[in-house]
């Protein structure tokens, strides 16, 4: 099978030998998900982990009123998992759910550890890509405390302008915070400027 999408992306992030690579991804195995498929559902540990080439997914949760809430919205190419779950092997607390068709590569735990402990290269890999999540992470909690939702709409439409070709407004309304109507009426006031 064809693996230069997930081989391309990890020599996106830092400098990569083919055979390396490629040693990394050999036990990685493709899959397709049809769009609102969970891909790993709360309360379930993490035995996987997912590169999304193809498609968009989100983590959500239920809050107590049992209201879908976005926590994230991945678009692909990127890594999709609960990584403190698959790490710690303990339960996830989000739903991870296909919005799109997707097409992923998925991989073991085993297989990762393997990886860790066998090739300089895939550590150094993983060591950059916590750190980029967790600079998305952060990035988000400040833009969440401190930027109005409009601020919050122009720079996900920046950022990502393709999101709101493929992910219904309702998903990108939980994911910025904001009730759909409130969406609607800063999405009116654009058109008017």
């Amino acid at each position: 099978m064809d693996k230069s999408s997930i081989n391309n992306y990890f020599h996106s992030l830092f400098s990569i030998k083919d055979e390396v690579v490629e040693k990394i991804t050999e036990k990685f195995n493709r899959f397709e998900l049809k769009a609102n498929a969970v891909v790993l559902d709360q309360n379930v540990i993490s035995t996987k982990t997912y590169f999304l080439e193809k498609g968009y997914v989100r983590s959500y949760i239920l809050n107590e009123d049992n209201e879908e809430i976005t926590t994230n919205i991945y678009a692909a190419p990127c890594f999709v998992n609960d990584f403190l779950s698959f790490f710690r092997q303990q339960p996830t607390k989000e739903i991870y759910q296909t919005i799109t068709d997707c097409v992923f590569w998925e991989t073991g735990l085993e297989n990762v550890q393997d990886n860790f402990h066998n090739i300089p290269e895939f550590r150094e890999f993983s060591r950059l890509l916590f750190v980029l999540n967790y600079y998305k992470i952060h990035d988000r909690l400040i833009e969440m405390a401190s930027q109005k939702a409009s601020t919050r709409y122009f720079n996900l439409m920046k950022k990502d302008p393709d999101i709101f070709q493929h992910v219904p407004l309702k998903i990108i309304a939980s994911y910025l915070g904001i009730k759909d109507s409130s969406l609607s009426r800063i999405r009116k006031d654009i058109h008017k400027m």
